[in-house]
């Protein structure tokens, strides 16, 4: 979580490329052309201290690592917040990964709760997310994620007054991963999740979730890290995105065709003006609505348009539990 730090630009690109590269298995350079992190530099916001707390190991068993929780200044006691989990990429951090995506400002701006917490480390020191069964354990399949993230959550309600029918997540890659596999487990606790990148159980045996939740994918085409189309880790597969949504459109009992809108959104930075295709199965249950927002030629880590973060706001804050 950033409180009060300074970050480049540059410096957050550099950081989800290399955990591009790591996933990938490949060897790339991570120096932008012409960076220059003195010039590039900016900010979040830097925050009062008293809008941020920090819940230890010691408040609960099953939270084995300590995380901070951001709330909005407006925030009295009185008022039930949303609360959104943002769950980050494999080898970087929570702090790291609201680098990128910005959730903080917009947390302060609508009046949101907001936890970025930490996976655990592999033996390459990487934090990750143990997922599902692709993505991205990698050996270290004893750590009980869904159980930690839950527990994380339940802090903060015994904390804040959080609005039980809006609590969402928001994960990136590995974390997209992750805000499925809790999506599965915690059906009746999850109200929203955005995925970015990521991709649910290919098995779909693996997945029960007890009533419907909200889902939405956001992937571009040219993912050369988690495929599009799908793909393999370590000889684990895993589905696309198209395959994915699918899958939580049976879960979710959507009875209606899934259907682009004539409406393109503004998601990718360099590519000039509206490219996103934004796919909704029709017929869903309440709470249990599913899309996908294609990037045609977007790569793994999209360079964000301004709208974007917002975006993704807006679709959570629009589908809370019935």
């Amino acid at each position: 979580m950033v409180t009060g730090r300074f970050y480049s630009a540059a410096m957050r690109r550099v950081s989800i490329i290399t955990i591009a590269c790591v996933l990938a298995g490949a060897a790339c350079s991570t120096q932008p052309a012409g960076s220059d992190t003195a010039a590039t530099a900016l900010t979040a916001p830097v925050l009062a201290p008293a809008t941020v707390s920090t819940i230890t190991p010691a408040a609960d068993p099953a939270v084995d690592r300590p995380f901070e929780v951001f709330a909005p200044t407006t925030y009295d006691g009185t008022t039930a917040l949303p609360l959104a989990v943002l769950l980050h990429g494999y080898g970087i951090n929570g702090e790291m990964e609201e680098g990128y995506l910005h959730l903080q400002p917009l947390a302060q701006e609508r009046g949101m709760l907001l936890v970025a917490p930490d996976g655990t480390t592999d033996a390459d020191d990487k934090h990750f997310w143990n997922a599902t069964d692709a993505c991205c354990g990698f050996g270290e399949t004893n750590v009980d994620d869904s159980a930690y993230v839950a527990a994380v959550i339940e802090q903060v309600r015994a904390r804040y007054l959080v609005d039980p029918k809006r609590i969402f997540l928001v994960g990136y890659s590995n974390g997209g991963f992750m805000s499925y596999r809790m999506a599965c487990d915690h059906a009746g606790t999850i109200a929203a999740i955005v995925s970015i990148s990521g991709a649910t159980f290919l098995d779909p045996a693996d997945c029960t979730p007890s009533v419907p939740v909200n889902v939405l994918e956001i992937h571009g085409t040219d993912d050369e890290t988690i495929e599009y189309g799908g793909g393999d880790f370590r000889g684990t597969a895993y589905p696309g995105a198209e395959q994915s949504m699918a899958m939580w459109a049976t879960y979710n009992t959507c009875a209606g065709t899934p259907t682009a809108s004539p409406t393109l959104l503004d998601l990718e930075a360099t590519i000039a003006g509206a490219e996103a295709v934004a796919t909704r199965y029709g017929a869903c249950p309440a709470g249990g609505a599913v899309e996908l927002w294609t990037i045609p030629g977007g790569t793994h880590v999209p360079e964000l348009s301004d709208s974007f973060t917002a975006a993704v706001v807006d679709f959570l804050l629009a589908h809370p539990k019935p």
